[in-house]
């Protein structure tokens, strides 16, 4: 059973009214403070404090201080005016007990109200969480959409620009080649002349034949025979092949795997798929893989990693058996720290470079040394000892 406070003191004015309780030795943290329109309690074991207040105050705006073994309450008043006394009188069990019950309904309707309006307010702050994230999301979209855009228009100037080049070359080229038929044909017309000329000379020896004598005959066969060019002198043209040299001597190096590896690199180069419907679209030069892999360069040594990635797909799906393909799409993908993909394509460029020769070393070296460090990254240190 609580023992009740009675040593406690009040005082009013018209607006407010002002309780202090004596703590008696408890801790201030142990007080449990309980307040509503009607009524105010105190509960501090082994002391209780209860008042069923004289009229309603307003409970939201009263304040209570804790300090120096004193509670100090500081209640306004609902309205303004002068109490008879702190508590109501003639006030038996039944009615407190419905006084108390009244006032812990309403602090829970209270309660639940707030509940509720905090739920609101935490529904509204996420909605408008969600807006910002979907406008910030549709900025990002927007901008590599920008992005894409401007790298699409500068590989089109690029690539127009090589193309005038190939005409300005290809012009060039045709200018000597003009000159030289024109030399070619200026040297046949002066050899037809000549010829007429020639032919002149031996119909005049002819009629001078018929009145000349024998001295005259001799002039112009002589003349016949100068007026006619020797035949041209017969020789023959030796064209050496240069022979193939690996960078290995004779006595170490393995001339079956270096003709093999040769031979898959040939079945490389003649191994296109342009009947993709994807492709018709293309123009000629965006078909050729080379052209594919040194963009996909371009682009990676701009740090667009996803725009080089994109470049060596489509040359792959042109052509997937070049191993540089593979191997620069796997340095892209641990420069995004997709490493198991990365992982993936440096496997297979390991899988097309074989067999090992010297020719092809500096391509293998590359792909260990990128599936090492996706492996390391993935902290999988066992599966890549196994994989070497």
């Amino acid at each position: 059973m609580p023992l009740q406070v009675s040593d406690y003191s009040w005082q009013q004015t018209e607006t407010a009214v002002f309780i202090s309780v004596p703590l008696r030795g408890v801790c201030g943290r142990d007080a449990d403070v309980f307040c509503t329109e009607n009524y105010l309690k105190v509960n501090f074991p082994p002391f209780l404090f209860e008042v069923f207040l004289y009229a309603p105050i307003d409970d939201e705006s009263s304040k209570a201080k804790i300090g120096n073994d004193v509670i100090v309450f500081t209640l306004h008043k609902k309205e303004a005016a002068v109490w008879e006394t702190l508590s109501v009188s003639g006030v038996d069990k039944e009615m407190m007990q419905r006084i108390r019950e009244k006032s812990i309904l309403q602090a829970q309707e209270r309660a639940k109200e707030a509940t509720e309006a905090k739920a609101a307010a935490r529904r509204e702050d996420q909605k408008y969480t969600l807006n910002v994230m979907m406008k910030i999301e549709e900025e990002e979209r927007k901008k590599i959409e920008d992005m894409k855009e401007n790298e699409r228009i500068k590989a089109t100037k690029e690539l127009e620009a090589w193309k005038e080049c190939q005409r300005k070359a290809e012009e060039q080229k045709r200018i000597p080649r003009k000159e030289k038929f024109y030399q070619q044909d200026k040297q046949i017309e002066e050899e037809k002349k000549l010829k007429r000329k020639n032919l002149t000379r031996n119909s005049a020896s002819r009629n001078l034949a018929t009145k000349g004598g024998n001295s005259e005959d001799m002039f112009f066969e002589k003349l016949k025979e100068d007026s006619i060019p020797a035949p041209r002198s017969v020789g023959s043209i030796k064209i050496n092949f240069t022979p193939r040299v690996f960078p290995t001597a004779l006595r170490e190096s393995q001339v079956a795997e270096e003709e093999e590896w040769l031979h898959k690199q040939a079945e490389a180069r003649r191994a296109m798929n342009t009947d993709i419907p994807e492709l018709c679209d293309l123009k000629e030069e965006e078909k050729n893989p080379d052209w594919l892999k040194d963009k996909g360069n371009k682009l990676f040594a701009t740090e667009n990693y996803l725009a080089a990635i994109n470049a060596y797909n489509l040359a792959i799906r042109l052509n997937n058996k070049i191993p540089l393909l593979y191997l620069n799409r796997a340095a892209c993908h641990l420069k995004l720290k997709n490493l198991h993909k990365a992982i993936e394509d440096s496997s297979k460029a390991l899988e097309l470079l074989t067999p090992p020769v010297t020719d092809n070393a500096n391509a293998r070296m590359k792909a260990h040394i990128r599936r090492g460090t996706a492996f390391c990254q993935l902290e999988l240190y066992i599966e890549d000892l196994k994989n070497v």
